[in-house]
């Protein structure tokens, strides 16, 4: 028993380590490499506080895109929302059909199926967890959706940066097809964060403009499944987000603060990434299976494709 106190102990000393690296050296710890220090501290030393690690990373990643809001400014960011306006209402409704369409292919439950097309379409983990409570899925549904949409975030932050330079895509072209084709905000500006300063401003916006769809598509898929809508909840730290950018656009005497809280919050997005990584774990990943694993796949991979098309060629 004294053996694994203490290599509870170990475990906590090496984790607050960690964080204190990632946290004091931001700008040499970048997105991906912060995503696979948590994977390989969890992985290695094991997490001692795992039952803690998916709230945390929900807090700390909504502050931090609230953060971002302070560095920016109103016209030029209503000017992107347009522009990625269209683009996202046919990726959403693409996705989604294609998501009907996977599931009688590949023999998968409608709740289950629809639960990893909306990860996609939407905004990832945060979209599955809105619609998990107005659908009414179960507790598998729930794990596998998540294991599927995680899985893959992790491999976009990794290689969406690569393609993006590989193709050379400018930092616009490079912020909006991140916010469209990559699923959760975390990886989506840990990528774009990983290209650009640009590339960050440009993804942010349009992913939160995306987010906002969790609302009818929760409203649609109860009258769909014939639930109930009254569980539907509204992502508040959107509207602290534009509050933050109203006050950047209209108090500009508070440019230094706002600068310094950008900065953290820039940060916070590199721990969170950390967190996230140590949240992923072989056992989860096998506990997917490969038909969900494949939908995900298939939709991810048409998704980025066609919007990638539409941002060079249209």
């Amino acid at each position: 028993m004294q053996q694994s106190n203490t290599g509870t102990a170990t475990q906590k000393k090496a984790a607050f380590l960690a964080l204190l690296l990632v946290c004091v050296l931001p700008n040499l710890v970048t997105p991906p490499l912060a995503l696979a220090m948590g994977f390989a501290f969890a992985h290695f030393l094991g997490h001692p506080f795992r039952h803690l690690n998916h709230k945390a990373t929900n807090w700390l990643l909504k502050a931090s895109v609230v953060g971002l809001g302070f560095g920016m400014n109103l016209q030029s960011t209503m000017e992107t929302g347009k522009e990625g306006f269209w683009l996202t209402i046919a990726s959403v409704t693409i996705t989604l059909t294609l998501g009907i369409l996977g599931a009688r292919l590949l023999r998968l439950t409608p709740k289950l199926s629809h639960l990893i097309a909306s990860g996609t379409a939407i905004c990832g983990g945060s979209a599955i967890a809105a619609l998990a409570p107005v659908l009414q899925v179960n507790e598998k549904e729930m794990s596998v959706s998540l294991g599927t949409v995680f899985l893959l975030n992790a491999v976009a932050l990794l290689v969406f940066p690569f393609i993006g330079h590989a193709l050379d895509l400018t930092q616009h072209q490079f912020g909006v097809w991140s916010a469209i084709a990559i699923h959760d905000t975390s990886s989506v500006v840990g990528a774009a964060s990983a290209f650009g300063e640009e590339a960050l401003r440009v993804a942010t916006t349009v992913k939160l403009a995306r987010a906002l769809w969790i609302v009818p598509v929760a409203f649609l898929s109860s009258l769909a499944f014939g639930t109930s809508g009254r569980n539907i909840r509204f992502p508040w730290f959107i509207g602290l987000f534009a509050g933050a950018m109203l006050l950047n656009s209209f108090f500009p005497a508070a440019g230094l603060l706002n600068h310094h809280i950008v900065s953290l919050s820039k940060a916070g997005l590199t721990v969170t990434l950390f967190l996230v990584g140590a949240g992923l774990s072989a056992e989860s990943v096998k506990a997917v299976g490969w038909r969900p694993l494949v939908l995900g796949i298939s939709l991810w991979v048409t998704i980025s494709v066609l919007s990638l098309g539409v941002i060079l060629y249209v």
